[in-house]
């Protein structure tokens, strides 16, 4: 009976280790498995096509405005702004001025040789000296004449001169009377020398109509200088900017024109300053339109600005007009570039996939557009179509903001 019970024992040791076996070969199957299932599912995870990443826009309320803006750059200018050059021509013998040096108005600015002018002067200056005097001496022997007639006249009423000795002292008064006036008109002749030589010399001077500074001077001490002659342009001597007062003009489109005003406002920018931008009106509108040979025909406004830039403004600078015709305030607004060909844009909706919303708008700008219908705030739509994957029905991400 033992050794029956040994033998069984025995006989189930081999079905236990197969057993065992079996269980852990299963055990390793399944492991396996497991892993490849967990690597096939990060595989196509991480290989699978992912939803496109777009940037959006939120609609929100705000300012909206139509507006102008200029076809080609503008330019800074000055209100008062002078190209110089002596009314005579001559030989440079002083400059007063250099250039970047700032003037006062009437300051001598350059002069030209002047020698035989200032001679002329000079010598019209010692004859109204001498008529002067020949004057006085002239009239003093006019008065004396005139109170010896008179004494002469008295005498021949009581009879002790002649009549004739009466009318000789007359006619002596009468001459050296005429010869007091003749001496005076030569005063005055001599007079009109001294101005006509002072006006001489002033053509030799050239004087700043107005302060401002010296943009540029043309020509140094030695060389000649010319007026320009009809129809023939020539380098001003000397070329003057009041600074003090600054507009700008720029070339707006001529089917804008009729949209412009004088007094409507404008906001300006420079390229020198970006991020600045400076309040202004429009001051002029050209009455005529500018044609350039392949551009766009144009017409030149000028808008001033409404407070003076603490910064300084060279003239020359390039600047930007933008025209205000019309502006409403805190209306719910999109960013234009949203806005697709046909009038419609691509909204997130549910699950993050894209719709389609036709838009019904009011005033629009290159910046932002009035929304009317089809939005509300908070909506956010797409802003760029670069992709031609990304359409209506389309599941996309949402660009993290910088």
């Amino acid at each position: 009976m033992v050794f029956s019970m040994a033998q069984c024992y025995i006989g189930l040791v081999p079905y236990r280790f197969a057993a065992m076996l079996k269980s852990k070969t299963l055990l390793r199957l399944a492991l396996t498995l497991l892993i490849v299932a967990a690597l096939g599912y990060a595989g196509w995870h991480f290989t699978r096509p992912q939803p496109p990443e777009v940037e959006l826009a939120t609609l929100a309320r705000g300012t909206v405005e139509s507006t102008v803006v200029n076809t080609r750059a503008g330019t800074i200018k000055a209100c008062r702004r002078a190209k110089l050059a002596p009314a005579s021509g001559g030989q440079i013998v002083k400059l007063w001025a250099k250039e970047g040096e700032r003037v006062a108005a009437g300051q001598p600015l350059l002069e030209l040789w002047n020698r035989d002018l200032t001679a002329q002067r000079e010598l019209a200056t010692r004859q109204l000296s001498t008529s002067e005097a020949r004057h006085r001496e002239a009239c003093i022997l006019a008065d004396n004449a005139k109170r010896d007639a008179d004494r002469t006249q008295q005498l021949a009423e009581r009879g002790f001169v002649s009549p004739q000795n009466s009318e000789n002292a007359r006619a002596e008064a009468r001459s050296r009377q005429a010869s007091c006036d003749a001496l005076a008109a030569d005063v005055k002749r001599a007079q009109a020398q001294i101005r006509v030589t002072a006006a001489g010399l002033e053509r030799t001077t050239l004087h700043a109509p107005f302060a401002g500074i010296v943009a540029k001077v043309t020509g140094e001490v030695g060389e000649y200088t010319t007026p320009s002659p009809p129809g023939i342009p020539t380098p001003p001597a000397v070329d003057l900017i009041d600074d003090s007062c600054l507009y700008v003009s720029a070339p707006m489109d001529e089917v804008d024109a009729p949209r412009l005003k004088p007094g409507q406002p404008a906001r300006i920018t420079l390229d020198a300053l970006p991020g600045q931008s400076f309040g202004g009106r429009v001051r002029r509108i050209a009455p005529y339109v500018t044609e350039v040979e392949k551009q766009a025909r144009t017409v030149d406004v000028e808008v001033d600005f409404d407070t003076p830039p603490k910064q300084i403004l060279l003239v020359g600078y390039s600047a930007d007009v933008e025209a205000i015709i019309e502006s409403r305030a805190d209306v719910l607004r999109l960013p234009t570039q949203a806005i697709r060909q046909d009038g419609s844009v691509l909204m997130l909706g549910a699950d993050e996939k894209l719709e389609s919303r036709t838009l019904k708008t009011g005033l629009a700008n290159w910046a932002f557009t009035e929304i009317l219908s089809g939005l509300k705030a908070g909506d956010r739509v797409l802003l760029s179509f670069d992709d031609e994957n990304v359409k209506a029905g389309v599941k996309v991400k949402p660009k993290t903001a910088p």
